[in-house]
């Protein structure tokens, strides 16, 4: 069994440690929190062990939460640790605990890669580098939006190779997740330089690629329309599903009328944290013309990097092969049911 600690526990950690607590191949350690408030409170009803900063101790045991060390003791204890702590936060947890205590991390998309910041030299997608982070001792996990684009891509070039000229993707992402208490604003907003191109492009280096990203006043999801150029005319096929049928964590839906269809109905189904894992292709959206091939499709935002997690922790602390891997994280988190729950409800 490997020892895991999950430093953070906002949207992403609270749901690794979800997931994780579950796992029979891990001794789940617990979880680190920084602050008092209702996640605190989540924590402790789940029984999760909570670690906090030794500066903080008498604040929260003044506060009579029951706290099991600080957060140098968990990942002592630890044989990984997976880094959920607020963008940027990543590297001062690199350098001041990870580093002198010598301890493997994983790190979540929000993270540097470049720079006088980066905390790693790989960032993660399962469908396309997954062998090439084992034995590696800090790994980036790609964000939502770069996860799904990888999911999407790969596919399509083991598919159609070199007549794939390049890909024009814009994403519209979600303002917030459904957690989250900030505002939601009433605007639409650009991003003047997104990361998703090079991010995606760290891993599909010889794509010709172009990403713009805008922000919508919605939490129901992202979504992308992606749009491919082919050296000639779009190659014949019947539909998407001969493409993505046996793809993990991608679905194939016709019938959907928004976002908010997909995310309402998961919660009614009952899905862990409203999520469905996955990446939705909307194929009554489909567009050939020509050269040219649009694809839309929506992003399950934060919960479709939690199996990604999963995926390269065992890719850096066991070295399983890809296909046993899917099978475990599958398991665990029943992907390829809700799968088949949703394309019987929006047509597939």
């Amino acid at each position: 069994m490997v020892r895991v600690f999950i430093n953070g526990y906002g949207n992403i950690g609270r749901r690794v440690a979800s997931a994780f607590s579950h796992d029979k191949d891990i001794q789940f350690v617990g979880i680190g929190k920084y602050s008092i408030d209702e996640k605190l409170d989540e924590a402790i009803a789940k029984k999760f062990p909570v670690y906090v900063p030794e500066e903080k101790m008498p604040e929260f045991r003044q506060r009579g939460y029951d706290i099991s060390g600080t957060i140098s003791d968990a990942i002592k204890g630890s044989d990984l640790v997976i880094d959920a702590a607020k963008d940027g936060f990543g590297f001062s947890n690199k350098v001041n605990l990870y580093i002198p205590m010598n301890k493997p991390a994983i790190f979540q998309g929000g993270e540097d890669r470049m720079g006088e910041k980066k905390v790693a030299d790989i960032i993660h997608n399962s469908r396309i580098n997954y062998d090439k982070v084992v034995n590696q001792k800090y790994v980036i996990q790609g964000s939502c939006n770069v996860s799904g684009m990888g999911r999407i891509m790969q596919p399509m070039i083991e598919k159609f190779a070199d007549k794939i000229q390049r890909y024009d993707v814009t994403l519209i992402r979600r303002w917030a997740d459904l957690e989250d208490t900030k505002e939601v604003k009433d605007s639409i907003e650009w991003d003047k330089n997104p990361h998703h191109q090079d991010d995606v492009k760290s891993f599909l280096p010889s794509v010709k690629l172009y990403v713009e990203a805008y922000k919508v006043p919605s939490r129901m999801m992202h979504l992308h329309q992606m749009t491919i150029r082919f050296k000639d005319k779009v190659p014949y096929f019947d539909s998407l599903s001969d493409i993505y049928h046996d793809e993990f964590g991608v679905a194939v839906f016709s019938k959907a009328k928004g976002t908010a269809d997909i995310r309402l109905k998961a919660r009614e189904f009952g899905f862990e944290h409203d999520d469905t894992n996955m990446v939705h292709i909307h194929e009554e959206t489909m567009r050939k013309s020509d050269d040219t091939l649009k694809i839309l499709y929506s992003d399950d935002q934060t919960g479709i990097v939690i199996p990604e997690n999963h995926l390269l922790f065992q890719s850096m602390m066991f070295g399983r092969p890809k296909n046993e891997a899917y099978e475990r994280t599958d398991s665990l988190f029943q992907i390829s049911k809700k799968r088949n729950m949703l394309e019987k409800q929006f047509g597939a």
